[in-house]
């Protein structure tokens, strides 16, 4: 509760928070609308636009000479060799330039936040390992949902409640499994014009509703704290924040859970289309069991939603302000060494599965697109198929035919450009528990 305190003499101390960002899309801007505002400097941008990364500055309201005074540079290999550069924010979401980023960030001696949590999900247990042995700090970004959920089972595990499960909200239904970036504004009450006019992309808003970036944020919460995935993987119950307690209970006691410490996600969405109840689309939460009869009973007095039993609880956060938020890592990394979540094994994965019957020779197209969706696995369970991760199924040739809802697995691609994420990825799994 002292980051703010101690950023500030940091600064008045002539030794300021300098912070290198590469990628200034949405995510970005948003961190960069509150830069102006707070005790952190932004010395270096790089992004493959550097009149999209000024205009984007501009358009969250940066002063003329703030941005003069900023480097705005084509290449991440730029930025990383600036010695005004204290932390990178890896905001491209290419999990593959991720890797390569977030590996050339630790060999510069740099603090990492990872908003691309792609590429965490793709390898990120060796990638914290690396930045562990270089000295510097790889941590999730916090204002993104992964990171405000490990905050949620660290505070409850500090106080001594076990965690039940932990997730977030999202607008989901399991037909949206086949939604593709030609059907995807009709579930957003858009016209494809009206999306354009936006300049929002179609692709990565499909990503969201079909399932897949829920499975990714769900794979790097299991990596980072433990909680892991049900076999099968999400299966996105309709639930108000009111029923948390009640539903994500372990199925034995009436509720969906498989087991205790499982990762969630509720959707705001009944299966017959009609809203939840004060769903929790935007938010995140944790399950917690009390440890005994005073803290059941003071479950109760405090107002906590409890099931039947009054034994389980939730505590949930209705909101989410991604990189509006991400100071918070920032500075967390910068000034307590310390990261805002940061994967300590492999437990969970998120594998490549086809969208509809699919044919040797076709190419995929990764998160979003018209040919997969990833589904979240127990990292057990995707070793033992060998499956093929989302991270990597973008502009990979098919061998094989692979079936409608089928994963696609290692022998049915052929990989013809092979960089860094793939060796690091082989030898995640090479490693396995042990990663």
């Amino acid at each position: 509760m002292n980051l703010h305190r101690l950023a500030q003499e940091r600064a008045a101390a002539g030794r300021p928070v300098r912070v290198g960002l590469i990628g200034a899309g949405k995510f970005g801007s948003m961190f960069l609308a509150q830069v102006p505002h707070s005790p952190v400097e932004v010395t270096a941008i790089a992004d493959l636009d550097v009149e999209r990364a000024r205009a984007a500055c501009r358009s969250v309201g940066w002063s003329d000479s703030l941005i003069h005074a900023t480097a705005f540079l084509p290449s991440a290999e730029e930025l990383l060799a600036r010695p005004d550069v204290d932390v990178v924010v890896e905001a491209t979401g290419n999990p593959v330039v991720g890797v390569e980023h977030a590996l050339a960030t630790f060999a510069a001696g740099k603090h990492l936040v990872a908003v691309n949590v792609e590429a965490d999900a793709l390898c990120g247990p060796l990638l914290a390992r690396a930045a562990a042995d270089a000295g510097v700090v790889y941590s999730l970004a916090y204002g993104d949902q992964p990171a405000l959920v490990c905050e949620q089972v660290d505070w409850a595990r500090s106080c001594g409640f076990e965690v039940v499960a932990g997730g977030k909200g999202t607008k989901h239904h399991p037909t949206y499994h086949r939604s593709t970036p030609d059907t995807i504004w009709d579930h957003y009450g858009l016209t494809a014009e009206q999306a354009a006019t936006a300049g929002m992309n179609s692709q990565m808003f499909n990503s969201f509703l079909d399932g897949t970036k829920s499975a990714i944020e769900m794979c790097a919460i299991a990596n980072a704290t433990g909680l892991t995935p049900a076999p099968g993987g999400l299966q996105f119950p309709p639930c108000g924040v009111d029923d948390l307690p009640q539903l994500l209970r372990p199925s034995d006691q009436g509720g969906v859970l498989h087991h205790k410490g499982q990762v969630e996600v509720v959707s705001s969405l009944e299966r017959d289309f009609r809203p939840v109840f004060r769903d929790l689309r935007w938010g995140v939460y944790v399950v917690i069991e009390a440890p005994n009869d005073y803290a059941a009973a003071s479950f109760g007095q405090y107002g906590l939603k409890t099931d039947v039993s009054g034994r389980y609880a939730a505590m949930y956060k209705p909101y989410h302000l991604i990189g509006l938020e991400l100071n918070v890592s920032i500075l967390s990394a910068a000034l307590r060494g310390e990261p805002t979540g940061r994967p300590d094994g492999w437990r969970a994965d998120v594998v490549a599965t086809a969208k509809r019957p699919l044919r040797a020779g076709e190419t995929l197209d990764g998160e979003g697109g018209f040919t997969v969706w990833g589904r979240l696995m127990t990292a057990a369970e995707s070793a033992a198929i060998d499956a093929f991760p989302l991270g990597l199924a973008h502009g990979v040739e098919l061998v094989n035919d692979v079936a409608i809802d089928q994963p696609v697995r290692w022998s049915d691609v052929r990989v013809s450009n092979e960089r860094a994420a793939h060796r690091l990825r082989r030898e995640l799994q090479a490693r396995g528990a042990d990663a």
